[in-house]
């Protein structure tokens, strides 16, 4: 018995010394990634920044874990449907002096898309805890160009992260976003007598709403440099969001509603004296009231006065 005993002591050392990790160990780093993995999603996204280092390397660059947290709710700003789960729950543990290399294959899924990716995590112990020293795909890894990836959001979706609204503007069932590319500014934007809107420009005052849906076009709006977004949601029952656009003065506000498939306008813009009605916002002006019908509401001089109007507007 003693012999057997000693084998099958020797069998468990010469195993677990191979890569200097202990089953205890192995089961902690173990609980460490499912725990990172299945915080993955919008609302659990707050809780990825404590489970990395103070600076990390993040798909080959260096960024804090700050940056990493915002970088991580960016992506399912983008993506509100992402999910990842570890293919077949596989992973691969090695330990080098007080750092774990895990490597395991990740299943990514967004707007239809199903992707697997070689990837990893580099690990340290401190105080205790397990933290995030790298992350990473493999560098032989397919479809490095996707969208999910920090340096392809960096330069394909890069644009004031303000100026950014999701919504399914096209009708297709999936997430997409719309953006403002402003003016250029040459200095004050007050009006006044002596400054008309032209001369706030470099060029001529023209803001341009952008998809990132390749089948809708532009549309653009003149004499506006300072602007926001709304997502209306579908108010003319063909699928599809529709998309209203601040054009934001210092006296005056105009709220644009547009059709997102077709670029036009289903009224004309909603003006608001903001001289005196202060601090109205989007509920205030705009309602769906019933089936293709929004009640708008507007500023108006009635008998020498501003007063605020409501009307009710079809927009089938």
């Amino acid at each position: 018995m003693k012999p057997r005993f000693l084998l099958t002591c020797l069998f468990f050392i010469f195993c677990f010394s191979c890569n200097g990790i202990d089953p205890k160990g192995e089961k902690e780093v173990r609980a460490f990634i499912e725990r990172w993995n299945s915080n993955h999603t919008q609302l659990k996204a707050a809780y990825l920044k404590q489970d990395y280092m103070d600076v990390v390397g993040y798909y080959g660059n260096e960024r804090t874990k700050t940056q990493v947290q915002e970088d991580k709710q960016l992506l399912f700003q983008h993506f509100p449907d992402y999910t990842q789960h570890l293919l077949d729950d596989e992973l691969t543990i090695t330990k080098e002096a007080n750092t774990y290399l895990v490597v395991f294959n990740k299943q990514v899924q967004y707007n239809g898309v199903k992707e697997t990716y070689a990837s990893y995590l580099s690990l340290v112990l401190k105080n205790g805890q397990y933290k995030i020293l790298r992350e990473g795909v493999a560098k032989d890894a397919k479809n490095q160009d996707s969208p999910i990836f920090p340096d392809n959001r960096e330069t394909t979706l890069a644009t004031p992260r303000n100026r950014q609204l999701f919504g399914d503007f096209n009708g297709d069932g999936l997430s997409d976003y719309a953006f403002v590319k402003g003016p250029e500014l040459l200095g004050n934007t007050r009006e006044n007598k002596r400054v008309t809107i032209d001369s706030l420009c470099k060029g001529s005052c023209t803001s341009v709403i952008t998809f990132s849906a390749p089948d809708l076009k532009a549309i653009t709006v003149t004499n506006a440099y300072q602007s926001q977004l709304e997502n209306l949601k579908d108010l003319n029952s063909d699928g599809a969001d529709e998309i209203g656009f601040w054009n934001i003065k210092p006296t005056t506000k105009s709220l644009y509603i547009f059709d997102a498939t077709t670029g036009e306008l289903l009224t004309p813009p909603v003006v608001i004296n903001t001289a005196v009605h202060k601090n109205l916002d989007l509920i205030d002006v705009f309602k769906k009231t019933g089936p293709g019908k929004i009640t708008v509401t507007s500023s108006k001089k009635r008998d020498g006065k501003w007063v605020l109007v409501s009307d009710v507007v079809e927009v089938e």
